[in-house]
């Protein structure tokens, strides 16, 4: 029944966020423990001082860097290691993850390079022309360039709060592309590459770049009225993690790709970031019949889920 999808929906999306919360805080306790006791000060809120300071409290300029430069550095940095295993097939550290067997051995260089192309244009004249009314929101809130950093405990509530608004947004938008009248002519450009790599993240047609890649992400930000150490945090987090669903490589210690990568080979399943809504919609059931939904989990070993989970062999026609 739709009460108990909905039910299993919440337990679902309490166990993610719970266990998410839980490494975050132990981890990030940890190393501001030590950095508190090395430095004997407080190291996050004076390293930010000296950063406002050194501009001078301009709030254009440090937001800028803030929820442009870094997330592209953050960007750019992870898709540049990826893109060197792409092109040459090594190190074989990453290329031996990868998903679809024998796709991209090695990247087609016309594609990649028209992919690049696309993904810096949707970057610097889309999404950066966007943070201009953005700006000016979070200036009317008031705290957003606060000399006073937010604690790590509220930026994991905000943090949250991301995740659930991004998670919303991003379903029905993409789910909407996906229309018949608007697939043709805005989301088949993203679905060219049908065993996609981490830069095909924001390889997409315009509207589709304004409206399911880059709303989704700003609107929780706006939402809460953040902090710009928290939004440059929450941007390059979502790149990223954008860049790993997409990367074709189901790496040790990192967040499974295999649900956004069946998307992309099947088209019309697993249209959501955490499949909380795909489970509720019932737009994973083939997605959680396939040996993909069994390899659906952190890989804490060396061997490849490929080999320890391989796919059922073709019955000879």
């Amino acid at each position: 029944s739709q009460e108990k999808k909905l039910g299993d929906a919440l337990k679902i999306t309490a166990y993610v966020f719970s266990r998410g919360l839980l490494v975050c805080t132990a981890l990030v306790n940890c190393v501001s423990w030590l950095l508190q006791n090395v430095t004997l000060g407080n190291f996050w809120q004076t390293t930010w001082l000296k950063f406002y300071n050194l501009f001078e409290g301009d709030e254009w300029t440090i937001f800028l860097l803030g929820a442009a430069l870094v997330p592209a550095l953050a960007f750019w940095g992870f898709n540049g290691i990826l893109l060197v295993a792409d092109v040459t097939g090594k190190p074989t550290f990453i290329t031996r993850y990868r998903i679809q067997l024998g796709k991209n051995d090695p990247v087609d260089t016309k594609k990649l390079l028209q992919a690049i192309y696309t993904a810096l244009v949707n970057q610097f004249l889309i999404s950066l022309p966007m943070l201009v009314p953005m700006f000016h929101i979070m200036k009317w809130w008031g705290n957003t360039f606060s000399k006073e950093l937010p604690t790590f405990q509220w930026f994991l509530v905000e943090l949250s709060v991301f995740t659930v608004i991004e998670e919303i947004l991003f379903y029905y938008t993409h789910r909407l592309v996906h229309h018949p009248v608007l697939y043709k002519h805005i989301h088949k450009k993203h679905h060219e590459w049908t065993a996609p790599i981490g830069v095909v993240s924001i390889y997409a047609h315009p509207v589709e770049h304004i409206l399911s890649n880059t709303l989704p992400v700003m609107a929780g930000p706006m939402v809460m009225g953040s902090h710009i150490v928290s939004i440059s945090a929450w941007f390059s987090i979502a790149l990223v993690t954008t860049s790993i669903s997409h990367c074709g490589y189901h790496l040790p210690f990192l967040p499974s790709p295999e649900f956004h990568d069946f998307h992309h080979l099947k088209f019309n399943q697993c249209y959501g970031v955490l499949g909380v809504l795909d489970y509720l919609h019932g737009t994973d059931s083939v997605f959680r019949q396939t040996k993909a939904f069994e390899r659906h989990k952190v890989l804490l070993g060396l061997t490849p889920l490929s080999e320890s989970i391989p796919e059922a062999p073709k019955k000879a026609e």
